[in-house]
């Protein structure tokens, strides 16, 4: 199949007998004229469907959506009214949240090291839980609140030691890792022991999470077996089992859905008289988005390959830069075209690393001016977006019933002097 297959479209993506893709009821070419490109366009319907489907499968209250997968005071907005807390990672995601009118107390802070100035914050807050990431953490909360900070609500990140497949950068389970206390040495339990004799802080929970962009549903259950195994003789009342659901990005990816990872977790958990909490991320919001570009070069060095550079690169998204990521691409003004033809798609940086697509499959005749789409960008795009070369961050827009809204707007080049101090 060398056309793009819809099914790595947004939900209400559409194509017109003359080929043209619309999202949400808006046609891209008009989006990339109104608003410009690098352009990261949201099906807001897909969102809110991917957020109810998540409570479908897990329960109210049970669903915490990941912030950092994609976050700005819409998303979080949107997050919030569809019934999902809000994982927050940092004093700024949760300035973010509280900034969209979300109650502190739907959301939960993590972070492998957070500062004594973001703990007080959060506490100051009043969190719905602090998940405690290690002993230097359980030190500064205590020393907080014999400051006077209030005592808050935590549960204890346990490492089960389970090894997925999945990049190495993005493993989080394994006995090697700067998350969470160690299950197979002891601490895990000498955590646990040490939060529920301390005054400073009430213990709810456990938590774990193995990694991101897992697509193997088994190795979810094996992390969930020994979670329940050591969470079964607590007594507690919760306990949290992460995220990292994987997504397909391209043609050949197949990847599960959440009622599957749903069903895992409820045979792992079945027995148990406890809250069951989950942390999806890239599952509710990366295959909501595509990024629209415009080409503005196309280099054919003969007996060598073909480089097509548009107007954006490792600045809107780093992700194949840093995890060697696949992509697939498409000429949205032929959407579901047959792509016979083969390059490299490059952006505009400076490194001969800011590759987007290595070996893309394209339509016939890619010229400068062409737009060109990548689908399922809506997870660590903007979110890990970045200013290298000067370059500004695109523009964000929801789309939903043939209307675009602009939910983050494009940063200017007085926006790259903004913190400067002549």
């Amino acid at each position: 199949m060398t056309a793009l297959d819809p099914r790595l479209l947004p939900d209400t993506a559409a194509v017109d007998a003359d080929g043209v893709l619309s999202i949400g009821g808006v046609p891209v070419p008009e989006l990339a004229r109104e608003w410009g490109t690098p352009l990261f366009v949201y099906d807001e319907e897909h969102l809110r469907a991917r957020c109810r489907a998540a409570r479908t499968a897990f329960g109210d209250d049970a669903v915490i959506y990941a912030t950092k997968a994609f976050l700005c005071t819409a998303m979080a907005r949107l997050a919030h009214e569809e019934g999902l807390l809000l994982d927050v990672a940092t004093e700024g995601e949760l300035h973010v949240a509280l900034a969209a009118g979300v109650p502190a107390d739907r959301c939960v802070l993590h972070g492998n090291n957070k500062s004594p100035g973001e703990l007080a914050v959060a506490l100051a807050a009043g969190v719905r839980h602090v998940v405690v990431d290690s002993f230097d953490e359980m030190d500064r909360i205590e020393s907080l609140v014999a400051a006077g900070s209030p005592a808050p609500r935590v549960q204890v990140r346990v490492t089960p030691g389970v090894h997925v497949h999945t990049h190495e950068y993005v493993s989080t389970g394994q006995d090697d890792s700067k998350f969470g206390f160690n299950l197979g040495n002891g601490d895990a339990l000498r955590a646990v022991e040490r939060a529920r004799a301390s005054t400073a802080m009430e213990l709810v929970g456990i938590h774990c999470h193995i990694g991101s962009n897992v697509f193997a549903v088994a190795n979810f259950a094996d992390a969930f077996r020994v979670m329940t195994g050591f969470f079964a003789g607590l007594d507690l009342p919760e306990i949290t089992l992460g995220g990292g659901l994987g997504v397909a990005y391209t043609n050949e990816e197949h990847a599960p859905t959440l009622a599957e990872w749903a069903a895992v977790v409820r045979a792992a958990t079945e027995g148990l008289d406890a809250r069951v909490l989950v942390e999806p991320g890239r599952a509710i919001v990366a295959s909501a988005a595509v990024t629209v570009y415009t080409v503005g070069t196309v280099k054919r060095i003969d007996g060598v390959r073909t480089y097509v550079a548009v107007d954006g690169g490792m600045s809107d998204n780093p992700r194949p830069v840093l995890y060697g990521s696949g992509y697939e691409t498409c000429d949205p003004r032929r959407t579901l075209a047959d792509r016979p033809d083969r390059a490299r798609v490059v952006g505009r940086h400076c490194e001969s690393g800011d590759v987007l697509v290595d070996d893309a499959r394209l339509p016939v005749g890619v010229a400068p001016g062409d737009l060109l789409v990548t689908p399922v960008t809506g997870a660590y795009g903007y979110s890990m977006a970045n200013n290298y070369n000067k370059v500004p961050r695109p523009a964000v827009v929801f789309v939903r019933g043939g209307r675009s809204r602009l939910v983050v707007r494009r940063e200017t080049m007085d926006d790259l002097l903004r913190l400067d101090q002549p």
